[in-house]
């Protein structure tokens, strides 16, 4: 007799719920069609995280539906991408852009649009991508038996603790995200500093497993006849909100020697900067630091863009009050750069201090200036951390390895809820198409 199928068996069918962040965001067209540009102030991380980790489903045979809101009338119901992942744009609230703490009223209508989808192409597992796709994704999922998992890149929590007044998270936040935790079956959480959060939470850490972000080492892979010749040159990447500590690294840079300079990407086009709130106070903080002259920011950095800026530095720095993961990081150390790290959140996972960089507590200009100092002053330190970055990213993060971590945790949320899987019925993604 044959043996019984197993999941390794088959290629699942896969949903992403990405409500505000689009995959197509990271793409040269994603711009001009409506899914806000990388690197403002609700596109960055996640939208790399949701585009990797579905093209990395992909290419191993799996088949994958990104469900994002659609926030453009004239965006294709569906885009195919080319390794056959399928963006499907949800009608939920008006097709225009939203800030994302203003899209909690629309997730109703997003979960019932997911129900028509899934009871036509039925997913074997969905897998939502913050707190407002995870209430969409567990209404549809219910109703229709769909194994939900959860990842909230972000958490109120952690929000509310930093930014107190400041935070524009609806008030509900916190408390959705809690029962949300409880109620879905699995969290994934990126790294340990968030198992804790989730705790504190009061979501049983028996039912969380930690699988990190992921960086492509294909793009980013080091080159040192890239750098241009010049002064010493310290980087930061950044969305340019507040809590990115870009302000820490300009008075860090004012208690750095020499000539070295600071270039900041991010934040609007570099046509745009002059207009910019952020960027002006940024700018009358350099002048009243003395380094007006040394800090130079470039603004908006388009994707393909980055690698040959990670290469042109001497050394990476991310400096945030508080940050739930952190990519440039992994992107720095792929493209075997030191990184000089706030110790909060992802960045004390990813960074090992000593190794592929260093610490320094979150907020701290003159730590950040001392570190800065010392890896600038020696060569040789800033290319052994860069190798043993670059080997910590192919042994931890490359994003087969992530993509066969989210498998795997899928494949045991499958098993736990139908020991001995049954055959799996043949998708046409077509279907999705309501």
């Amino acid at each position: 007799m044959p043996s019984p199928r197993t999941q390794e068996d088959f290629a699942m069918r896969i949903a992403m719920v990405s409500e505000h962040a689009s995959p197509l965001a990271v793409r040269p067209d994603g711009p001009g069609t409506g899914h806000g540009r990388l690197g403002s102030v609700d596109a960055g991380g996640q939208n790399v995280h949701v585009h990797a980790l579905a093209e990395a489903l992909a290419r191993v045979g799996h088949e994958v539906v990104v469900h994002t809101r659609r926030t453009d009338p004239h965006t294709p119901d569906q885009v195919r991408l080319p390794s056959g992942v399928v963006v499907d744009h949800v009608s939920a609230g008006p097709a225009v852009e939203l800030r994302k703490d203003d899209l909690l009223e629309h997730m109703d209508a997003f979960a019932a649009v997911l129900r028509r989808r899934w009871s036509r192409w039925r997913p074997d597992v969905a897998h939502a991508h913050f707190w407002m796709s995870g209430l969409a994704a567990l209404d549809a999922g219910r109703a229709l038996g769909v194994p939900v998992l959860q990842t909230f890149h972000a958490l109120g929590s952690v929000k509310r603790r930093h930014q107190g007044a400041a935070d524009t998270s609806p008030p509900s936040r916190v408390a959705l995200e809690s029962d949300l935790g409880a109620q879905v079956d699995r969290v994934i959480a990126t790294c340990a500093d968030e198992v804790r959060e989730l705790a504190a939470l009061g979501i049983p850490v028996t039912n969380v497993d930690v699988v990190p972000c992921g960086v492509d080492v294909r793009r980013f892979d080091p080159d040192d006849t890239a750098r241009r010749p010049g002064p010493p040159r310290v980087l930061t990447v950044s969305r340019l909100v507040p809590r990115k500590g870009v302000d820490t690294a300009i008075r860090a840079l004012a208690r750095v020697g020499g000539d070295a300079e600071l270039v900041v990407a991010g934040g609007p086009e570099g046509a745009e900067l002059a207009g910019d709130p952020e960027v002006v106070r940024l700018q009358t903080l350099a002048a009243a630091e003395g380094v007006a002259d040394r800090v130079r920011f470039v603004g908006r950095v388009g994707p393909a863009d980055v690698p040959a800026l990670m290469r042109d530095a001497d050394v990476v720095v991310q400096l945030p009050t508080y940050e739930p993961f952190g990519l440039v990081p992994l992107e720095a150390m792929a493209s075997g750069r030191p990184v000089v790290a706030a110790q909060v959140g992802g960045l004390a996972d990813t960074v090992v201090d000593g190794v592929t960089g260093l610490h320094v507590p979150p907020g701290d200009p003159d730590a950040a200036a001392r570190a800065i100092t010392s890896l600038l002053a020696d060569p040789a330190a800033r290319a052994r951390l860069g190798r043993a970055g670059r080997s910590r990213v192919l042994e931890h993060y490359a994003w087969d390895r992530v993509a066969a971590a989210t498998v795997a945790v899928y494949r045991d949320v499958l098993d736990a809820l139908a020991p001995g899987v049954a055959e799996p019925a043949v998708a046409d993604l077509t279907g999705v198409r309501s």
